[in-house]
């Protein structure tokens, strides 16, 4: 079975992720060799989330304990205490559950900034390194490249995908109405991680020179080195002289006590949970914009193409999930068939065929099984994925497993039935 365990920025401390520089190579390396039921291992590690992605060969139970298990094994043997404070906060998703936030995060739709676009190419870039290094396997390398489609699928949805406006981009475009030169203007970040990296790149293609980055971490001189910015260790001074204040660390970093009397500034809070006290904003000389308040001056478009997004998620991971059901099904036709047409290949190269009726049979084999394999997995989206086990064991006589998907809907449905009939 598939599964996730997930620690980000809404079930852990935003200090603990922040702190923490995983390799997420070794975490799927040690989670693989584990235990010999995990036949892949897939690890993603950003500023704000740690997630491993298993493929599981064992029942519900056991695999959740070994998920658990490895994962908690894999942080001790990383060190510190935040890493081990990971594993009290995690998650654990299976199957459905599992695929629908794996594309929700490939999307952008689960980040501290929704709509996040970098998201896709961490995510691309993992399990790119876990096919190299053998710890991937053929269920979880599949499921991340439809959660990669997905996520292309979901961005083409609406004007701010197509043209490529994060929800950063949209703030600074809010921003740049009420200013008169972006080149003259001076701009504090408030943050350090990749979130942030992509605000000073949408920062600089609107011409701005003057960006001073801080972060409540201590982190600001390194991300200042990479991103050629200045760095300062000094809120209040740094508050007092800037005219654009931008925040993206998910924690709360900016009280109404920070700010120096006689600031003025427009700040700006991407932070999901806020990062600026809303207190802040009725301060004289201070323009609070938070996430709602970017929401409400958005152009409707922006908003509707995020929900049509939210709604190309969940409806590949649906198909995706109830096409799994029936993929036992699919797999033992397609061998059974495939076997049937190589016998008869056989015969004829005994009788000297020269390739054109093996060209033939394989062509014509490829037809044929196009149309049942489309409509099992229709029939398994319309929840008739059972119907579609049964048929292929009694019309072909084959030895077809339920899936997990499909034995899970079945064990739904007894529950359900004995429930109804006590």
């Amino acid at each position: 079975m598939l599964l996730c365990v997930t620690a980000n920025h809404r079930n852990t401390p935003f200090e603990t992720l922040e702190r923490l520089s995983l390799d997420a190579g070794f975490l799927a390396e040690s989670v693989a060799a584990g235990a010999d039921e995990i036949r892949g291992a897939v690890a993603i590690s950003t500023c704000n989330r740690v997630e491993l992605y298993l493929d599981i060969d064992a029942p519900p139970i056991a695999a959740h304990a070994l998920a658990r298990q490895g994962f908690a094994s894999a942080l001790a043997a990383l060190g510190g205490g935040e890493a081990r404070d990971l594993t009290t906060t995690a998650d654990v998703l299976d199957d459905a559950a599992a695929v629908h936030h794996l594309f929700s995060v490939c999307a952008g739709l689960d980040s501290v900034a929704v709509g996040e676009e970098e998201i896709a190419g961490q995510v691309r870039r993992a399990a790119a390194f876990a096919r190299e290094s053998g710890t991937s396997s053929g269920r979880l390398d599949h499921v991340v490249q439809e959660a990669i489609r997905t996520a292309r699928a979901a961005r083409a949805q609406g004007d701010a995908s197509r043209t490529g406006r994060s929800l950063a981009r949209l703030a600074l475009d809010l921003v740049g109405s009420r200013l008169t030169d972006w080149s003259s203007t001076e701009v504090l970040l408030i943050g350090t991680g990749r979130y942030a990296a992509t605000t000073v790149a949408s920062l600089r293609e609107r011409g701005a020179q003057h960006i001073t980055v801080y972060s409540p971490t201590g982190r600001a001189q390194l991300f200042a080195q990479r991103q050629g910015v200045t760095a300062t260790n000094d809120l209040a001074a740094a508050l007092a002289s800037a005219a654009v204040v931008i925040t993206c660390t998910t924690r709360l970093s900016v009280s109404a006590d920070d700010v120096p009397a006689g600031t003025r500034a427009l700040i700006v809070d991407l932070g999901l949970p806020r990062n600026v006290d809303p207190a802040v904003g009725a301060l004289d000389g201070i323009a609070l914009l938070d996430l709602e308040t970017i929401r409400l001056h958005a152009p409707l478009v922006h908003w509707s193409a995020e929900e049509d997004a939210r709604a190309v998620v969940d409806a590949a991971a649906h198909a995706y999930v109830t096409a799994a059901s029936v993929e036992p099904a699919v797999v033992a036709l397609r061998e059974h068939v495939l076997g049937v047409v190589q016998a008869e290949i056989d015969r004829a190269r005994a009788r000297g065929d020269d390739g054109r009726v093996e060209e033939a049979l394989r062509h014509l084999t490829s037809v044929l099984l196009h149309t049942p394999s489309t409509l099992a997995r229709r029939h398994a989206a319309a929840g008739r994925g059972d119907q579609v086990l049964d048929a292929v064991r009694t019309l072909y006589g084959l030895d077809v497993p339920a899936s997990d998907a499909a034995a899970d809907q079945a064990e739904t449905r007894s529950s359900t039935a004995s429930s109804a009939n006590p």
